[in-house]
């Protein structure tokens, strides 16, 4: 994963490539993805699906913080933060893309837009794997992993007609992820919400 990081991940271009170098100068045949010219979608570019899961392996891994930098990468806003970068990314800044080129001349500039697939992937990125709220049956599990720089998170889930208030914070007295809810501690990570039911659920995670 270290190689991967070190190798894949352009602080430059914002982007997270599928792999590099692209296939170019090779008899080798990989198929269709050869089709496409050297840093075009899958030929070595950032190819977002695959880009999702590397965030959620990055927050799972405990590396919180370089989860949140590649999440940031993906945020399709933050490629157009200003008109020139508007101009070079020259898709819709507000929906997800099935990539974004790293090819010269042309590296930074966004692809196929309204890609429904990659959509769902980056908001799993965001809230299972960074804010750590999943939904298993009908039990809430809360395992936040979140970057350094933030001191917690609020959130409202509403499921089959409850309610739940989330407030995560940090704790220099607690080693693990602790979950109270009504001011007592539970045991675990993970509590039922039942249909029609209004709790607040207090998480402390250490420094």
């Amino acid at each position: 994963m270290e190689q991967a990081v070190e190798l894949l991940v352009d602080d430059d271009l914002k982007i997270i490539k599928l792999f590099t170098p692209p296939f170019s100068k090779t008899q080798k045949d990989p198929g269709y993805i050869k089709s496409y010219p050297p840093g075009v979608r899958e030929n070595g570019g950032q190819y977002t699906h695959a880009a999702t899961w590397f965030v959620i392996a990055l927050a799972e891994m405990g590396r919180f913080d370089d989860a949140y930098r590649c999440f940031s990468m993906l945020n399709p806003v933050n490629h157009a933060l200003d008109a020139d970068a508007a101009e070079h990314y020259r898709v819709e800044p507000y929906v997800v893309v099935a990539d974004i080129y790293a090819g010269e001349g042309k590296g930074g500039r966004g692809g196929w837009t309204w890609y429904t697939g990659s959509a769902g992937w980056l908001y799993r990125a965001a809230v299972e794997g960074i804010l750590g709220i999943q939904k298993r049956g009908k039990r809430i599990e809360l395992a936040p992993r979140l970057p350094s720089h933030w001191d917690g998170y609020t959130a409202t889930l509403k499921i089959s007609g409850g309610e739940c208030k989330v407030r995560v914070v940090r704790d220099k007295a607690v080693k693990t992820v602790t979950l109270e809810k009504a001011g007592v501690k539970l045991k675990g990570q993970a509590f039922e919400l039942k249909a029609g039911a209004s709790v607040e659920v207090l998480v402390k995670i250490p420094l």
